[in-house]
């Protein structure tokens, strides 16, 4: 049956998947805040009682490597975090931990733009920060390299640089809240699906973006994302 849309419908969102002409079709974007023990030190936090925290973005905020991307309005202080990605391939509710790789399509190296006033702001009055996260074009993500090439997450180094200088770097083994825990966890609350993609947390080291930088990223055996703040 011919299904007739009041205007065109926007493309869906889609990641390049590494080695191969097809694309990983995006369903949901999840993001898991406060990861690594250090970078909670450095947002105030204690990260031997802080619960992990999800939030999400919308799939069309997703940005291939390579991009230009516009400073966001309402912000002066855009911040980087450097990320790795889960692409899931099948999902479900209440997945036991041990079964949770079972679902993994395969890892990306992913970046989360922050509008870190904003979400301070929101946060000292105990309100949603979906703003300060949930805008467009703040979900940069290089190509997906399926887990049978990957791997399991381990101690792989990940790091961020900005105009050719270091800002992030740490191993995947510092992360509190491990990757098949981020999934059981996520599918306690909800049910997750082919075509979602989680973003796991970053290290600490997160700090400002100015028009005019240049951002590269990587994580050991996924190949490197970059983009750039338009001046």
């Amino acid at each position: 049956m011919y299904t007739r849309y009041t205007w065109s419908p926007p493309a869906r969102a889609s990641v390049a998947v590494s080695g191969s002409e097809e694309r990983f079709p995006v369903r949901r974007i999840f993001c898991v805040g406060r990861n690594y023990a250090d970078h909670v030190r450095e947002m105030g936090g204690d990260p031997k009682s802080d619960p992990p925290v999800y939030f999400t973005k919308p799939a069309d905020a997703i940005v291939a490597s390579g991009a230009t991307v516009a400073y966001p309005p309402r912000t002066a202080n855009l911040h980087h975090e450097v990320e790795l990605v889960v692409a899931l391939r099948s999902g479900g509710s209440d997945i036991p931990a041990g079964q949770a790789l079972a679902q993994v399509f395969g890892y990306a190296v992913g970046n989360d733009l922050t509008r870190r006033d904003l979400q301070n702001e929101l946060r000292s009055k105990s309100l949603p920060w979906d703003l300060s996260k949930a805008f467009d074009a703040s979900a940069q993500i290089g190509a997906i390299c399926p887990a049978e090439r990957f791997g399991v997450p381990a101690a792989q180094a990940i790091w961020l640089q900005v105009n050719g200088e270091d800002r992030q770097r740490a191993q995947l083994s510092q992360m509190i809240w491990s990757v098949p825990e981020i999934i059981a966890g996520l599918s306690s609350y909800i049910e997750l699906q082919a075509g979602d993609l989680i973003y796991t947390g970053t290290p600490d080291g997160v700090g400002p973006l100015e028009r005019g930088d240049h951002v590269r990223a990587g994580i050991e055996g996924l190949d490197e994302m970059e983009f750039r703040i338009a001046s």
